[in-house]
């Protein structure tokens, strides 16, 4: 399973790259204004940025809601750097334009996924990833992990190439009931990443080995 990391804060970025473990990062205009970034052109120069910390895909987010929108500032981002993905909302013109972009060769990821048949017609129109909102179908008591295993179902039936992307990770046991369902990819903000080192037994082993050390000196 591929981790990518849920932000648009570069540090928080360096340090999951530092881990040695990250394959990619997410990005939407949320995350962009919560960094008090915002114009097209800054936006692009963030993302330029984040390309130059992680070498894997680079979500980056349409705004446009029309299909030529759609198209012309999908492939003003696709432009910025290889390794960008454009990011499409599930929509009538959102899914015209995955299919424009599956022929022109360039990765789109599918968000705002809450249903299976959102992700088959995703994945029909030949989206990379479909992105499956855990946390907020979890917010309005709808079990987000049964649509991780719907949308698993569906693409093994049929031999579908588009990756599950897990989006809106709230805690670490999401990251693990979504690696045990067979999701392709988690995307989660850094600290839901960095409780999966903690354990209590890992503390008071390593204090008692520590400990013992000191006794062979």
């Amino acid at each position: 399973m591929k981790f990518f990391i849920d932000t648009a804060n570069l540090e928080q970025i360096k340090e999951a790259q530092d881990l040695g473990i990250l394959d990619g990062v997410t990005t939407n205009p949320s995350l962009m204004a919560k960094e008090g970034i915002s114009g097209n052109e800054a936006i692009n120069a963030h993302y330029s940025a984040i390309c130059e910390i992680v070498d894997g895909d680079i979500s980056a987010e349409v705004l446009s809601t029309t299909y030529e929108e759609m198209i012309k500032e999908g492939e003003e981002l696709a432009a910025i750097h290889p390794n960008i993905v454009v990011k499409i909302p599930m929509i009538k013109d959102g899914i015209k334009a995955l299919k424009y972009f599956t022929d022109k060769g360039i990765k789109t990821n599918c968000t705002l996924i809450f249903s299976a048949g959102q992700a088959l017609l995703a994945a029909k129109a030949g989206a990379t990833y479909v992105s499956p909102f855990l946390g907020r179908l979890d917010d309005i008591s709808v079990d987000g992990l049964n649509l991780i295993n719907e949308i698993r179902t569906i693409f093994d039936n049929y031999g579908y190439p588009t990756q599950i992307l897990a989006a809106s990770i709230r805690h670490s046991m999401h990251i693990i009931d979504c690696a045990k369902l067979g999701a392709d990819v988690i995307t989660s903000p850094l600290a839901p990443i960095l409780s999966l080192l903690n354990h209590p037994l890992t503390d008071k082993g390593l204090a008692q080995f520590i400990e013992d050390s000191k006794k062979m000196k």
